[in-house]
């Protein structure tokens, strides 16, 4: 790879490998769609994930759902229609499909000299779990219509039964590949998130972290982290003990911390969800042990996640005007290596063959931040 490279050619590359990657989004995957508190009762909830509207629901026996938006009769939004636990019904002409299955079960208007079978039909359906307070949704470039072999949803790492969490969220008015590499951007901190808890501008300094392939993604090794951040000095000064952090970045847009001391620990898992095309949506979770009120961690992360999203209202503000971008090393090779990944991946999808992972194995990179 050159040491200067143009985002957007990296993007149309792929969308010419492949046109389903026109959008520039990454199917067969899950993704975070709402938060598990937004459904109450027999309420059906939208959402939106890669521009496919959705429907949630959660029925009587404590199962969610996720369906496509629209009645395969008239098009006409399902979650206009009314739900009774098990089943939703369409509000235009009153057709019922299974909430878990999406399979037809009553067209009302049939007679008895029908002869359609209202089972054969089906409304959008994909793959659902709930947890880590979170509706999962499996998006499938085809809807699923029956119960099919796929992987687990991602999960929040805990290492303790005793835990304190909290979840945040907020939207970024960007493509989901400017909210990604900027997610794993090293070298923005001492300018977007300067503060006095966290660094400043002048404590810049030289650093050097090892990265290692991880299956569809990479890992930043087990380090000891900056000694310009505050809290975990803190941390070591609380435990007595060395402070270690590891971060994965995995396909196709989660980003997981784990960070020990002693008996003590926090873990977090960051999405960036893509909406449609310019917008997309960063979930946070977090879990930690260490003796820290819930309400003082949101209120440093709240600044983090404000911090971020202004600096992405600003970007989108120049991107309107489709200027030349680069990338550069060693700083911005975790961006190079996700737009790898993510072709790499792209192109074992259309030929059927294997993955080719952009890391021949473990490598140092060194930045100043």
């Amino acid at each position: 790879m050159t040491m200067e490279q143009n985002l957007l050619d990296e993007l149309q590359t792929a969308q010419k490998v492949d046109p389903a990657a026109a959008t520039g989004f990454l199917w067969d995957f899950w993704y975070p769609a709402a938060r598990s508190s937004v459904i109450r009762g027999p309420g059906l909830v939208k959402a939106t994930l890669l521009e496919v509207p959705l429907v949630l629901g959660r029925t009587d026996d404590g199962r969610t759902f996720a369906m496509r938006d629209a009645c395969p009769h008239r098009g006409i939004p399902l979650s206009y229609g009314r739900f009774d636990g098990k089943n939703v019904e369409c509000s235009y002409h009153g057709w019922k499909f299974d909430g878990c299955s999406g399979q037809c079960v009553e067209i009302p208007s049939l007679t008895s000299q029908d002869k359609l079978k209202v089972e054969r039909i089906f409304a959008g359906h994909y793959p659902c779990e709930e947890h880590d307070g979170y509706i999962w949704v499996y998006m499938r470039e085809a809807p699923v219509r029956s119960e099919v072999a796929v992987p687990a949803a991602p999960k929040l790492v805990t290492f303790s039964e005793k835990y304190k969490s909290t979840h945040l969220a907020c939207d970024l008015p960007s493509h989901v590949d400017q909210g990604i590499i900027g997610l794993m951007d090293p070298a923005h901190g001492p300018f977007v998130h300067q503060s006095w808890f966290w660094r400043s501008k002048t404590s810049i300094h030289e650093k050097a972290k090892q990265f290692e392939p991880i299956p569809f993604g990479f890992r930043m090794s087990t380090h000891s982290p900056s000694t310009n951040s505050a809290p975990y000095q803190l941390l070591k000064k609380m435990t007595g003990a060395p402070v270690n952090t590891t971060i994965d970045f995995i396909l196709p847009n989660m980003r997981t911390e784990e960070i020990r001391s002693g008996k003590l620990w926090f873990s977090s898992l960051t999405t960036v969800t893509p909406l449609r095309r310019d917008l997309s949506r960063i979930d946070f979770v977090a879990a930690w042990n260490v003796p820290l009120p819930v309400a003082i961690f949101r209120a440093f992360a709240r600044t983090f996640l404000r911090q971020d999203q202004e600096t992405m209202i600003r970007q989108a503000e120049g991107l309107k005007h489709n200027p030349r971008l680069m990338l550069i090393d060693d700083a911005d090779r975790p961006a190079k290596w996700y737009f790898a990944l993510k072709a790499n991946l792209i192109e074992a999808r259309r030929t059927g063959g294997s993955m080719v992972h952009p890391m021949d194995g473990p490598v140092t990179l060194r930045w100043r931040s």
